[in-house]
């Protein structure tokens, strides 16, 4: 049957009827009209279906469901044009297809930028105009969440309404079982992948380990092992061995275990603070300043929806992206590669800082540096590497850091890492992170275990 659709002046409204076989809709009232129970509990099971939203929670998906406009086309019309000056929205695929001309890598494989029902498409990475023409090749219907709405995408800020304290330091939190063990937690909202986040071993070790050394003594350096994947669902135990203390320097080991198993390792040598020889060979790189940056998670929420991007790698970001990292990322020069489209250069720089301000502290600082110091570290030691088709995860296998200046890490650090080599698949890099004076603060390097492809294996099984 044939969509009709009518508008009724006097009441200021459209009715549409809409007997599609992708949805059960009776049908929509727009404008100032709010749909019945039933036509709206339809809307929200179709957008339940569309990767971008997977992240969303139900109530999220009504108040979207409420406020989409229906656009209809004909073959050969043109949804939107390249270089539109005013940007609608975002768009979802309800019936027909569409073709994204002008895209990136589109004469390589076409079937890419064909948008069929649950795709989506809207603003790009670089701004809020249409870089390609998106062009109905069958009829088409489309929902359309206009610009005014598209605040409704944003999933929940990481830090708690109820507790005032970052989501960091409650991550950070070691919860004293003996005088040299001690318990911590994978919090509902910190990062994991399935398995605990290696940054958040590292900084909950040095947060056990900074609990047994005297206030005035601080961490200089650290060396972790990641021996097995950890389990996000319950505690990691931490004990500390004191392995050495003098006036000036203090060393310990810390094993974190699960079950009875050892899944990390870290060695820290702690320092009381000494006048000494101070110079710096190492300059940092000149970057934009943060403040005029796009934030990571507003870049990954571009990506999701730009029709430049193929549309198989749309859909794996917003199914695999969850929530904002409890770390503000600005990359100082965002580009257009996925995993698979195109060789990343060598070097990879942006600006971080933890979300929230955090205590005055040094030791909960260097902490949390340790935590952030994780995020992306191994991938670039894969990012020479990548070509259509492959399907690789790295894994960090050792991570060592030395603290060289007092930072602050509620305050924007430029991180700077230069992949070195990879050979009988592991890769090392280094990292540099500048305060905003050009000072140099922390200085890093891992290796990690490069795999072209992942097997899925239990959770507990070694990494090697």
């Amino acid at each position: 049957m044939r969509t009709l659709i009518y508008s009724t002046p006097k009441e200021g409204y459209t009715i549409i009827l809409n007997p599609y076989p992708t949805i059960d809709l009776t049908f929509y009232l727009f404008v100032n009209v709010s749909m019945d129970t039933e036509s709206s509990s339809s809307v929200v099971e179709f957008l339940g279906k569309v990767p971008l939203l997977h992240r969303l929670t139900s109530s999220s998906l009504k108040k979207i469901a409420q406020v989409l406009v229906f656009k209809r086309y004909e073959r050969g019309d043109y949804v939107v044009r390249r270089d539109d000056e005013e940007m609608e929205g975002v768009y979802f695929v309800l019936e027909g297809q569409a073709q994204v001309l002008g895209s990136v890598g589109e004469e390589e494989n076409c079937s890419e930028f064909l948008l069929k029902p649950f795709d989506f498409f809207g603003r790009g990475i670089f701004g809020n105009v249409y870089a390609v023409d998106v062009v109905a090749v069958t009829q088409l219907t489309c929902l359309l969440l206009t610009s005014e709405h598209c605040h409704l995408l944003e999933t929940k800020a990481i830090c708690d309404s109820d507790n005032e304290r970052p989501l960091l330091e409650r991550i950070l939190y070691m919860d004293p079982l003996d005088l040299n063990v001690f318990r911590g937690f994978t919090l509902p909202n910190a990062p994991a992948l399935g398995k605990v986040f290696g940054g958040q071993f590292v900084a909950q070790a040095l947060a056990a380990s900074s609990k047994t050394v005297e206030f005035l003594k601080i961490v200089h350096s650290l060396h972790a092992c990641f021996l097995l994947a950890g389990d996000i669902n319950i505690p990691i135990i931490y004990e500390v061995s004191r392995l050495r203390d003098g006036n000036n320097f203090s060393t310990r080991r810390v094993d974190a275990r699960q079950k009875g198993k050892t899944m990390f390792t870290l060695f820290a040598s702690f320092q009381r603070e000494q006048q000494g020889f101070d110079h710096q060979e190492s300059n940092m790189p000149h970057m934009l300043p943060p403040e005029t940056l796009v934030s990571r998670d507003e870049m990954l929420q571009r990506r999701m929806t730009d029709h430049l991007l193929p549309r198989y790698y749309r859909k794996k970001v917003a199914t695999q992206y969850t929530a904002p990292l409890p770390i503000d990322i600005r990359f100082c020069e965002p580009n257009y590669s996925t995993e698979q489209t195109k060789k990343s250069p060598s070097r990879l720089k942006y600006w971080f800082r933890a979300r929230g301000e955090l205590s005055e502290d040094q030791a909960l600082h260097r902490c949390v540096v340790a935590f952030a110091s994780d995020l992306m570290y191994a991938f670039i030691s894969s990012d020479p590497h990548r070509k259509k088709g492959m399907s690789a995860v790295p894994v960090s296998l050792d991570h060592s850091m030395w603290f060289h200046r007092p930072l602050r890490a509620d305050d924007w650090l430029l991180f700077v890492m230069v992949n070195l080599t990879a050979s009988q698949s592991r890769g090392l890099a280094t990292g540099e992170m500048f305060n905003r004076k050009g000072e140099l603060v922390v200085s890093l390097k891992q290796e990690a275990l490069l795999k072209e492809t992942v097997t899925s294996k239990p959770i507990l099984d070694a990494k090697l």
